[in-house]
């Protein structure tokens, strides 16, 4: 066993090392290892069968729906009517417009399934807005790194898209399990804002004058397109008329009638979406088929077993368990893409956490947040790349300024292992009503 594992570490490292796509390297790490040490195995059949069974799947319909509704949002004036319209009702809580990076990056998640997306959507117009008024770079940089991964965690999500078809559970529990986190972590980063705005009185510009009921009314018009989209998308699926997949062509038949309305969309730039929605489907699909192929392969040599018998003799506490994960993915994350480390360690880590008692609704919440904590966690976390390509500051700069709310999601990750009710009970409160 101890052979088989090495060598596929070895060469899963030397594969992506050369360059070679992540989705390749892994179906190429379970084809040398299934000819290496179960050479009698028909390897050929077992790919193809994988590959028709992933690229088949019902539930990854709604993955190609929702990329290209957020393509299509990317395209529009959304972002800028968010400002307009969140400016006015967060001017007079402490921390004022630097809320309006967690509060628009929270609505945008609501209608788009990626991090990166919303942190690059809502900060085009976020971070010029809030340094043209005077807003240090450092806090508006790193509360939109921070919130810009509410985008994993609040539905629609294409990680928790992945997660469910990969882990066999209800795609739409796991939007419902992602809701109460999101919420409240988008308050706990909005928390720290107030707390940091109300430590250091004199760095925040003075507040804006004369504001009157007629601007507040205004604000709720801006938002409106904003809150009818999010009714749709999620209403449709909360109030059971919806699927997850019909709810993505709800999402990208409501991203159309946004963009017309706000006259942003021609033929150029509908190409250009369904283009982007493409390459970006072609990507994940490519990343899921490898991985679920690798996750048989390794099944097939009693890997996962092997390693979860051995964990589980060292006689670990569930929370020392979930500890240690939560340790072993912010590593992994300083070094691999969010995706990449789900669909690479979900066939060991899953069963260790149903063998501890975790729900795997809880645990795909869980996988959210490491995910998301290695979307602003150097040498590779994206969201950073994303904010220095807006802003042109440092990727340093960036990684400590996002280090408040980079803690703050670890302590969050902590509590749910502590009351993993917050994560379970509203899929199993609305099923229960079902």
């Amino acid at each position: 066993m101890t052979a088989i594992m090495l060598t596929a570490f070895t060469l899963l490292v030397a594969l992506l090392a050369s360059g070679v796509w992540v989705g390749l390297g892994l179906a190429g790490v379970g084809i040398v290892s299934l000819e290496t040490f179960r050479g009698f195995m028909p390897v050929e059949k077992l790919l193809a069968q994988t590959v028709w069974n992933a690229a088949t799947s019902a539930e990854l319909v709604a993955l190609p729906l929702f990329i290209l509704m957020g393509e299509l949002l990317f395209r529009s004036r959304l972002t800028q009517l968010l400002f307009d319209g969140l400016a006015p009702w967060v001017d007079r809580i402490p921390g004022r417009l630097l809320h309006t990076n967690v509060l628009g990056c929270t609505l945008f998640a609501a209608i788009s399934g990626s991090s990166a997306a919303t942190t690059a959507t809502v900060g085009r117009i976020t971070s010029n807005e809030l340094m043209r008024r005077g807003y240090d770079a450092r806090i508006a940089a790193g509360s939109l790194a921070g919130a810009g991964t509410l985008g994993f965690l609040i539905p629609p999500s294409t990680i928790m898209i992945i997660y469910g078809v990969l882990a066999q559970v209800s795609i739409l529990k796991m939007f419902i399990a992602g809701i109460v986190p999101g919420l409240l972590l988008a308050l706990a980063f909005m928390s720290y804002l107030g707390v940091y705005a109300l430590s250091r009185p004199g760095q925040l510009p003075p507040r804006q004058r004369g504001l009157e009921w007629q601007d507040y009314l205004r604000a709720l018009t801006q938002l409106g397109p904003v809150a009818l989209l999010i009714a749709f998308v999620i209403g449709s699926m909360l109030t059971g008329m919806a699927t997850p997949t019909e709810a993505g062509a709800v999402g990208v038949l409501g991203a159309l009638i946004v963009c017309v309305l706000q006259r942003c969309l021609n033929w150029k730039s509908l190409w250009s979406a369904l283009m982007g929605a493409a390459q970006i489907t072609s990507m994940i699909g490519l990343i899921i088929v490898g991985a679920m192929f690798l996750s048989v392969a390794m099944g097939f040599l009693n890997v996962p077993r092997t390693i979860a018998d051995a964990i589980g003799s060292l006689g670990l506490s569930p929370l020392a368990l979930v500890a240690m994960l939560l340790v072993f993915y912010v590593v992994l994350g300083m070094l691999l893409e969010g995706m990449s480390i789900i669909v690479m360690t979900l066939p060991i880590t899953l069963p260790l956490i149903i063998q501890a008692g975790f729900d795997p609704i809880w645990f795909g919440v869980f996988l959210v947040l490491v995910v998301e904590m290695a979307q602003i966690t150097p040498p590779v976390g994206f969201n950073l790349f994303v904010i220095n390509g807006i802003t042109g500051m440092k990727i340093g700069q960036i990684a400590r300024a996002v280090l408040p709310f980079f803690l703050i999601m670890v302590a969050f990750t902590l509590l749910l292992a502590l009351v993993p009710e917050i994560v379970t009970w509203l899929p199993d409160h609305l099923q229960t009503r079902g």
